[in-house]
């Protein structure tokens, strides 16, 4: 090899990564997951937006941006999705949206982990999110978890609020099927 052609190599490998800005695939899912009289049931929102900038290898230039549709939530029984957009679980008519943007990332030893800030129901708090990103190409499937206190967010007030018959813990999971920019 020639000197030339190994500082080109050696140059490439020691560029800094930069963050990929991604759009989200229709068939993208942001579901939910809880449980009521002691039955697990699931959910998930219809329409959501999402902006992401993500690099595993530089996360400090990573983000995540998110609007929820709160009223698009289906859980396939058509009493509870009656309830949802009520005063006592999202009020919609008051807070159609929630939000969630990251504030940063982190490495928990191979997890990389989004913290950032829910703001539902006219509250904010800070939410983590495990984050499974997989790229191919210009493809890339990026997945995230997290459980969520519900009461926390006020969603299930009133009479709603007895743990015992409708769970605090709410599971959170989105799989988004995405393309770069």
């Amino acid at each position: 090899m020639n000197k030339s052609l190994i500082l080109a190599l050696v140059a490439m490998l020691a560029a800094p990564a930069f963050a990929v800005d991604y759009s989200v695939g229709a068939n993208s899912t942001l579901g939910f997951r809880a449980d009521f009289q002691g039955e697990k049931f699931d959910g998930r929102f219809q329409r959501f937006d999402a902006t992401i900038r993500y690099d595993a290898d530089d996360l400090a230039n990573s983000k995540f941006d998110v609007d929820i549709d709160l009223a698009s939530a289906v859980t396939g029984d058509s009493d509870r999705d009656e309830s949802l957009p009520g005063k006592d679980f999202f009020h919609v008519a008051k807070f159609p949206k929630a939000h969630y943007t990251t504030t940063g990332f982190r490495r928990n030893g191979d997890t990389v982990i989004a913290d950032g800030t829910l703001d539902l129901k006219g509250t904010s708090k800070p939410v983590s999110l495990v984050v499974k990103f997989a790229a191919s190409g210009d493809t890339a499937t990026l997945e995230v978890t997290t459980t969520l206190k519900r009461l926390d967010f006020d969603v299930g007030s009133g009479d709603y609020a007895d743990t015992s018959t409708i769970g605090n813990d709410v599971a959170v999971t989105g799989r988004l099927e995405l393309t770069a920019k």
